[in-house]
């Protein structure tokens, strides 16, 4: 666990506290303060020694890649991890894995050393090490841990993928009308203005009004910007903010299909690994339910581990809940039955991955021609209110 320093008020007495908790990640450490009783007004996680920068998800799956290959070639666990770290590129992680080395030297697992570093190395990661440790078998388990990351970051990037093409064309559009209304339209305006009796068409008059008002009035649209962003940030950091960014990214058309099938393949996916490297049943729900990242299926995941400690079977625990899938209890199913549940898991986020590469196909394939159909109707409206008056102004040309 991480511990975070948080500022908070005390909605009874309306006092600020300034204290610490302990906590997985920043929206956990909010449900923690939160469950004292207070208000969080700011969560800050305390830098580790040595390390000011983010290790890249790239480093920590190409540091498990190689220290599977290395102890599987009978290297002893602190050569290679020397042996990786002199083989890494990254400035940040050979600093961790020294600090990981010195802390393995004096005594402590391997999966101990690691969780002193929670930003770097995840609870999935740390139980998989741990998982490896006891059973002798840490080399499968950091390939399988290779595996599951390269798996989760392929997949998260190609939805962030998916989502910044038509935020790029977007940005163009709006740059693109923004110099339409303050480089182009006003010059119109000037060659109306030495015309007595000319009038500008109602669309042309309509557009210089939010021309001039962009123009005068910007840098208190900028403010307005820099104030809702700031505050859209604290708030999604609060637990309430947290939960109704996760209820969107599941009920928001178009998009809500591909994350919750995203979901389901982490779910799968790191269950599946958990489950292959011995990690018990309920063990490997808890660590699953922080590892999806979103509070609702955690929440549908902790329901589930009441109703196993209580002897319904996992698949039963799962039907029938909103927050999955209906695929994901009827593998869970096939796999109790026929004791190959983690095959079944497998199996399952193979399906999402590509259920996932497939709708991301199909909203390029749509969002394309919308984008560009909603960008032709804003530039002929522009064009329009532009050309409009200099067809009036040639006509009355023509009529004297």
């Amino acid at each position: 666990m991480a511990t975070y320093t948080f500022t908070a008020r005390n909605p009874q007495t309306g006092q600020k506290v300034t204290s610490t908790v302990q906590a997985d990640n920043d929206r956990a450490a909010a449900k923690a303060i939160e469950e004292q009783g207070l208000s969080p007004l700011d969560i800050k996680l305390e830098k580790e020694g040595g390390f000011g920068k983010k290790v890249k998800t790239k480093d920590r799956i190409l540091f498990a890649r190689q220290l599977s290959t290395l102890i599987n070639a009978g290297l002893p666990l602190v050569q290679s991890l020397r042996t990786v770290q002199r083989q890494t590129a990254s400035k940040q992680m050979k600093i961790i894995i020294a600090e990981v080395i010195g802390s393995v030297e004096s005594g402590k697992n391997f999966s101990d050393a690691l969780a002193l570093h929670p930003k770097v190395f995840n609870t999935v990661f740390v139980s998989l090490v741990a998982a490896g440790e006891a059973s002798g078998t840490l080399d499968p388990s950091l390939e399988r841990l290779a595996f599951q990351q390269e798996k989760d970051a392929e997949i998260l990037g190609k939805i962030k993928g998916a989502l910044v093409y038509p935020a790029v064309v977007i940005l163009v559009m709006v740059a693109v009308i923004s110099f339409m209304l303050v480089g182009v339209l006003p010059q119109v305006k000037v060659l109306y203005d030495g015309l007595p009796g000319a009038q500008l068409p109602l669309i042309t008059k309509v557009l210089l009004a939010m021309s001039n008002a962009l123009v005068q009035f910007w840098w208190v649209a900028l403010i307005l910007l820099a104030i809702g962003g700031f505050f859209g940030f604290k708030w999604s950091r609060t637990l309430g903010g947290a939960r109704v960014i996760d209820k969107a990214k599941m009920s928001t058309p178009a998009i809500g299909p591909l994350f919750m099938k995203m979901y389901m393949a982490r779910f799968a996916r790191t269950g599946s690994t958990l489950v292959s490297s011995g990690v018990p049943l309920l063990q490997m729900l808890e660590i699953t339910g922080k590892a999806v990242n979103n509070m609702y299926i955690e929440e549908s995941i902790n329901r589930a581990i009441t109703q196993v400690k209580g002897g319904k079977s996992l698949a039963d625990s799962l039907e029938g809940d909103p927050n999955f899938l209906e695929l994901v209890p009827n593998m869970l199913r096939i796999g109790e039955q026929s004791g190959q549940v983690e095959s079944m898991m497998a199996k399952t986020a193979d399906y999402y991955e590509k259920e996932v590469d497939q709708q991301i196909k199909t909203i390029n394939t749509i969002i394309e021609p919308v984008l560009m159909i909603t960008l032709g109707v804003v530039a002929l409206i522009i064009v329009a209110a532009v050309l409009l008056p200099i067809y009036g102004l040639a006509n009355q040309g023509l009529g004297a």
